[in-house]
């Protein structure tokens, strides 16, 4: 309790201290006395005014003094008690299609389509504090980049990297995001919900036209102008180059505002162009649905505090008696020493983080503290047993978050935990956890490449001992060669003694510098130094190609995507598109 214990409303405690004031003023003015003694003889002045030493005179400003106190104490919400409580969200379901086609690159609004509609983008994931959002991008081939989630934040660290170059098929495909969008939808249970097209055109009314649905209204936000721009062709490495027909003649790519306003009206929903402002996006999103959105419950539930000020309004209703009965203010103590108890078993006793406990709770101190780049604390402070292992293993204690990682069956535990296995060096370990992740989910990209990065370093490991034993073998084979030579010299200097004019200091030889290196070679210590210096060698490769994980979504994105089209290759899911245009 000492630990957990806060005030839910802490600016309430401001009432304790005007509380004092007004008791200090209330005393300084009964200590001055009252203005009727300069108006009133004093013989009718005593009869109508009570001695300003009687007792119940004096207690009156005290009492009042803690009834307010003890209230503003209330007020402020003391809480030790975290309770469950579920969460609900508004049913409000969106999904964003956005066009990757190259005609996404011209420049006729600046700095291009493309940059423009990231924004646009953006400024909609701010605006929308409630509801899920799905992300969903197109050319040749559609594919989903974020599944419905109330989580924008991810969405918009996917979109700097979502660009026209890393899409497998040009094209324009937009029947095959629509069919995606219906998709998410049915996978998340939602019989309701919008969808956005973030566009510069429309080739086949058909992809649109024919997947229409009421349940699932499609508003169209138009990018570019009507007079259209180029498309350069700096993506290729052919700065100031621009997209070319068959016969030689610049592609221009325009915007039809009018064919798009059609198809949204047809799909139920609204056609706007992009502005600067926020007008275009308020208009796209209030698109109607059949029904009002209703509150769904997710699967999941956080803990809130559980205000216990009500207590104290317990504690004021004897005080409140006692201002109807004479003398009954001396229950007055009897009903503070709780409170004195309570103080003095929280301060002195108290964790050195109780400031921060009155204004914010455990996890959101730990949250804090990962954002201020210091996991050890948040390590400490975090109860969650995932949250925990996160930040332990951000603060490098990688043996505490492999336990804590161990005891998870889900595949991003597993994963998580042939993380730090990988750190810790156990590469046999770390393969292990890889492969349970890649036999419950294929497709998990970050798994496969964690893989091949730890299997790479075991072989960097096996062929680095393999090195050091043979350096081993060829210092201990020197050493042999040594001790040779030198019974070969000790031999030929005691011919060399028998000998007669062979004696003198002539024959004591001393041992030269490259004579005594290649014997310091030999020794064990020497052997024992380069060991360890090739293990810490072998350690800082092992740190950089651990370091070489990318960071980088857009190179899982495009392998992602290039995977999905390869499958639906395979499956024959692709029609002939020789006649299409590319752009």
């Amino acid at each position: 309790m000492p630990e957990a214990f806060h005030f839910v409303r802490p600016w309430w405690l401001l009432g304790i201290v005007a509380a004092v004031i007004l008791v200090a003023l209330w005393a300084r003015r009964r200590i001055q006395g009252s203005q009727w003694e300069d108006s009133v003889a004093p013989e009718l002045l005593a009869v109508l005014l009570e001695p300003a030493g009687q007792a119940s005179t004096n207690r009156m400003p005290w009492f009042v003094g803690a009834a307010l106190s003890l209230a503003a104490l209330g007020l402020a919400g003391p809480s030790w008690e975290r309770l469950p409580q579920p969460v609900e969200q508004r049913g409000d379901a969106l999904v964003i299609v956005l066009d990757l086609s190259l005609s996404m690159f011209a420049e006729d609004v600046a700095p291009s389509r493309l940059v423009r509609a990231r924004q646009k983008i953006t400024d909609i994931l701010r605006l929308r504090n409630e509801g899920f959002t799905a992300l969903v991008v197109y050319a040749g081939d559609a594919h989903a980049v974020v599944p419905l989630t109330d989580d924008t934040r991810t969405i918009q660290n996917l979109l700097s990297a979502l660009s026209p170059e890393m899409m497998p098929v040009l094209g324009s495909n937009l029947g095959g995001a629509l069919d995606i969008a219906r998709d998410l939808f049915a996978n998340a249970k939602i019989s309701q919900g919008r969808v956005l097209l973030v566009t510069d055109g429309i080739d086949r009314m058909s992809d649109a036209t024919e997947r229409r649905d009421a349940d699932y209204p499609l508003s169209i936000l138009g990018v570019g102008t009507d007079a259209g721009a180029p498309i350069p062709l700096d993506f290729v490495n052919q700065p100031g180059e621009v997209l070319r027909s068959q016969d030689g003649q610049r592609i221009v790519a325009r915007l039809d505002s009018q064919r798009l306003e059609s198809i949204a009206e047809i799909g139920y929903g609204r056609y706007r162009q992009m502005t600067l402002d926020d007008d275009d996006i308020d208009h796209l999103l209030a698109t109607p649905l059949p029904s009002e959105d209703e509150t769904i419950e997710v699967d999941r539930e956080f803990d809130t505090w559980a205000d216990q000020g009500f207590w104290v309004g317990v504690l004021l209703i004897p005080l409140l008696l006692a201002g109807f009965r004479r003398g009954a203010l001396v229950m007055l103590p009897v009903l503070l020493v709780p409170g004195a108890l309570l103080l003095t078993v929280v301060t002195p006793q108290a964790h050195a983080g109780i400031w921060s406990d009155l204004w914010e709770r455990r996890d959101q101190q730990a949250f804090d503290a990962i954002q201020e780049g210091e996991p050890e604390m948040a390590a400490a402070l975090f109860e969650d047993p995932d949250w925990q292992a996160a930040a332990l293993y951000r603060s490098g204690e990688y043996p505490a978050a492999a336990a804590a990682f161990s005891g998870r069956r889900d595949v991003a535990g597993v994963y998580n935990l042939g993380n730090a296995l990988a750190r810790l060096g156990e590469f046999e370990a770390a393969i292990e956890a890889y492969d349970t992740v890649l036999a419950e989910d294929p497709g998990h990209e970050d798994a496969a490449f964690n893989k091949a990065l730890v299997e790479q370093l075991m072989e960097q490991q096996q062929s680095g001992e393999q090195q050091n034993d043979q350096q081993q073998e060829q210092a201990e084979s020197n050493s042999e060669d040594d001790s040779q030579s030198q019974g070969e010299g000790s031999a030929q200097q005691d011919q060399a003694e028998q000998q007669p004019g062979k004696q003198g200091d002539d024959m004591e030889q001393q041992p030269t510098e490259d004579e005594k290196t290649a014997s310091d070679e030999g020794k064990p210590e020497a052997r024992e130094q380069e060991t360890q210096a090739s293990r810490d060698e072998r350690q800082d490769a092992m740190e950089q190609w651990l370091r070489r994980v990318p960071d980088d979504p857009g190179g899982l994105l495009r392998r992602k995507f290039q995977y999905e089209t390869n499958q639906r290759l395979r499956r024959g899911e692709y029609r002939s598109r020789e006649s299409e245009k590319i752009w």
